[in-house]
């Protein structure tokens, strides 16, 4: 079983702009509604590892999978035998950059899990260009 999300949205703010958040672990809960808290053991690099604290008190380590500096990071939530993908990819385009966040979740129960997962992504995007553009909240 298996659930996907995709979301993209362009943004004025250029990629060092949104990769300058994407890296600082520490505000992801500023951007994101459903992070509470986020602790990296290490560098904001390829198998550096760390948990999320989710809303409601949930910890959920995460790794993260693929980390291209200014561009991309996967990051993989294991929670039991659910495991979550997160996909972050920004591009630069003629007047800013366009984001894209994608979603897999695998494993039981995934298809009715997965859309509880993504359902603040569209916020998260939101809230990220907000910062990234530096305009208040």
């Amino acid at each position: 079983m298996s659930f996907e999300y995709e979301g993209t949205v362009t943004t004025t703010a250029s990629p060092a702009d949104v990769w300058a958040l994407w890296s600082d672990v520490g505000s992801w809960h500023c951007w994101d509604p459903s992070v509470q808290q986020v602790a990296l053991e290490g560098h904001f690099a390829e198998g550096a590892a760390g948990t999320m604290t989710l809303n409601g008190g949930i910890d959920a380590p995460f790794v993260l999978e693929i980390v291209e500096p200014g561009a991309r990071f996967l990051d993989r939530v294991t929670m039991g035998e659910l495991v979550i993908h997160i996909d972050h990819e920004v591009k630069a385009t003629d007047t800013g950059s366009e984001i894209t966040v994608r979603t897999h979740v695998s494993g039981p129960g995934a298809k009715d899990i997965g859309p509880m997962v993504a359902a603040d992504s569209p916020k998260a995007l939101e809230a990220l260009v907000q910062m990234a553009e530096k305009k208040p909240a």
